[in-house]
């Protein structure tokens, strides 16, 4: 894992170089979208909506369940992101799709999906196969960046900042790694509480997902200002098991920063650490990629002191294989 990591950027390299091959056909009077995967496939959705709420004129549903909402019709577009072309969920949705005569594009590496998207001319990009999904965060989300440019709901410039992108963490390597290694040791033995300001709760996501995947152990995550309404009332106690760590970029509006500065005292009151991260970079794109870069550093560095694989995923695959062994139903 700490290899993937490492090779982020070349992964990043690869990923521009096959959307610039990529043939997607442009928009068919397409009036909502919905991107709909799980897991390590499913959170590109989740971060390509936060980099273009303020520019796609059309809503964007992030879907990540069996079924598809009610509202989706010949004028949606479908994006069905399954980096190994075989996900339950994200299988049965791609039907209803193919049902509700939906416009679909697909990301992924093969599968049935593949099958699927070729049998159909759906418009698709593959990807390459054959490493945990949760590694290959670049690939799905460059090409999910592809898809909405060529339609019109993305501006061309977040495909050119991905130059800039790919520089910034290649020179911030080294302090990256060492401040994540700074900061997992803080979270080790603890449950970390991961806030983020509104504009990058996507990266806060990420975050919490390697913690879960990479590290096996738990923790949350909660957003600003939302958590000012609810999670907020529960700090009232001191706990010696809990780390805060935070996310913050220059996008973030500044009466949700000064909340945080307000809440800040709280969270050292009530906890073992806090610990703010804040973004480099000029553009939300390499701010992004810089949250999920040192994130997935932490991931890695909390596997080391722990003595664990960070690769394996054997609960899961015990939960596949124990869903195997009966049909869905109305399969």
């Amino acid at each position: 894992m700490k290899e993937l990591v490492q090779n982020f950027t070349q992964q990043l390299k690869e990923s521009k170089e096959i959307a610039a091959r990529a043939i997607v056909s442009p928009d068919h009077k397409i009036q909502n979208i919905v991107i709909t995967g799980l897991g390590g496939s499913g959170i590109g959705g989740t971060l390509i909506t936060e980099l273009v709420n303020d520019t796609c004129k059309v809503p964007i549903i992030i879907n990540k369940d069996y079924f598809l909402p009610a509202f989706v019709n010949e004028s949606t577009l479908v994006i069905i992101s399954s980096y190994s072309g075989n996900t339950e969920e994200t299988l049965s949705a791609m039907q209803q799709a193919i049902s509700k005569k939906a416009q679909v594009a697909c990301v992924t590496s093969g599968g049935k999906v593949m099958e699927l998207a070729k049998q159909h001319q759906f418009d698709f990009i593959e990807i390459p196969g054959g490493k945990p999904p949760r590694s290959c965060i670049g690939y799905s989300l460059v090409q999910l960046i592809k898809l909405l440019v060529v339609k019109g709901f993305a501006p061309e410039s977040l495909l050119t900042d991905l130059d800039s992108s790919i520089s910034l963490l290649d020179k911030e390597n080294a302090g990256i790694k060492s401040e994540a290694e700074q900061i997992a040791k803080k979270l080790f033995n603890k449950i970390p509480v991961i806030y983020s300001l509104g504009s990058c709760e996507g990266a806060a996501v990420r975050f919490r997902q390697q913690i879960n995947e990479n590290s096996k152990m738990l923790c949350w995550h909660h957003v600003f200002p939302e958590m000012n309404h609810n999670e907020l009332v529960g700090w009232t106690t001191r706990n010696e098991n809990i780390a805060v760590v935070t996310f913050h970029t220059s996008f973030d509006y500044d009466r949700t920063k000064k909340r945080y500065e307000v809440c800040r005292p709280l969270f050292e009151k009530y906890s073992a650490s806090v610990t703010d991260i804040t973004a480099k970079g000029n553009s939300k794109l390499e701010q992004f990629f810089y949250l999920i870069n040192i994130g997935d550093w932490i991931s890695c560095y909390l596997a080391d002191l722990k003595g664990i694989d960070p690769v394996e995923v054997k609960v899961i695959d015990h939960l596949k294989g124990e869903l195997a062994k009966f049909q869905a139903q109305g399969s």
